[in-house]
């Protein structure tokens, strides 16, 4: 089995992103807001987003399984307060759990959480539990910056984070860090802002102490680590300049990196850097570089020929990455039954 550990409903339909601008339109005019979500989305309109987009690649590409979340560029915690993302964030992940219960046998959900500047994580665990509990959901996407580019949330190892990864730790699923949209102009948000997050979001766990407090939680930092593996050098001196343990016993039980790089030299890099027990495939489609390579006629994102191209690994540790490294992170995973 092929798991796809990073998927986002980026194809979704039309009156998300309608009910989202009146979202925006009442943030400036509290006459406009919509209040909670009436998509009027029928099971159809689902079916044809997701036929000729994540499930054609799907199939085209020989994977089997994708765990799905909404669109991460979509999530924009910045945008309103507590209550609109309240709303919004109801209004995407019921579409995931609809996704699920449609194609069970394809797409296993990751729920988006409400955040909101300044609004402390706790406020989020309600939705958690009722995405796990009720929509049998495995994972969460976690913002390490709601602010949208300007990092005013303090850093993941505070204590300010604590209660939510306590409700993480006995629902027993981990977190993708993942930031959102940017609207600092200094930052693209796709090719700048995605890739700082994961490399902060690492540098974070190195200069605290964490797992010494939660030693079952897990985070899967995307896009194969932001700049991580390719200045490991870097991080494990810098641990060891702050007197912290060696990178493999301060933070490789907890932490882990997905195949979300789109070039084979890339992902050589990754597997020659990083344990292969510390790596989960994911392709991210259909997401952020949706273009085919001219130099190999290929998508940039179909990651699996990249896992099945590589000589730095034997056959046994991509099957680790492939699929049995997902399982022992995502606990509550269970291969999809066919509808």
């Amino acid at each position: 089995m092929i798991i796809d550990c990073h998927g986002h409903y980026t194809t979704s339909p039309k009156q998300l992103a309608e009910y989202r601008a009146k979202q925006e339109a009442g943030v400036k005019d509290p006459k406009l807001d919509p209040g909670k979500a009436n998509l009027g989305i029928s099971d159809e309109q689902i079916r044809d987003s997701l036929e000729g987009a994540q499930l054609k690649f799907q199939r085209e590409r020989g994977t089997d399984v994708t765990i799905f979340s909404p669109r991460a560029m979509g999530m924009s915690h910045h945008i309103g307060d507590a209550r609109v993302s309240e709303y919004w964030s109801q209004a995407c992940n019921e579409l995931i759990h609809r996704c699920c219960g449609l194609y069970p046998e394809n797409f296993v959900g990751v729920c988006q959480l409400p955040q909101s500047p300044g609004v402390p994580p706790a406020n989020c665990i309600p939705m958690l539990e009722r995405c796990v509990k009720e929509y049998g959901f495995i994972g969460l996407n976690l913002n390490p910056d709601p602010s949208g580019g300007y990092w005013k949330e303090p850093p993941l190892t505070d204590k300010w984070w604590y209660p939510l990864y306590e409700k993480m730790v006995e629902l027993e699923v981990p977190a993708m860090v993942h930031t959102s949209a940017s609207c600092n102009p200094c930052f693209h948000a796709t090719g700048a802002h995605y890739i700082n997050g994961d490399t902060t979001a690492f540098m974070q766990f190195i200069t605290g102490d964490l797992f010494k407090d939660f030693p079952a939680l897990k985070f899967i930092v995307p896009h194969g680590g932001g700049a991580v593996p390719y200045h490991w050098g870097r991080y494990r001196g810098l641990a060891q300049d702050m007197k912290k343990p060696l990178l493999k016993d301060h933070l490789l039980n907890n932490v882990f990196f997905d195949t979300c790089v789109y070039h084979q030299a890339g992902i050589d890099l990754l597997l020659k850097v990083i344990p292969v027990d510390n790596i989960l495939f994911a392709s991210e489609m259909v997401g952020a570089v949706r273009g085919i390579d001219p130099e190999t006629g290929y998508h940039y994102d179909d990651t699996r020929r990249y896992i099945d191209a590589t000589s730095v690994i034997g056959a046994a540790d991509k099957e680790k990455i492939f699929c049995g490294n997902i399982k022992r992170v995502f606990p509550r995973f269970k291969a999809p039954k066919a509808k």
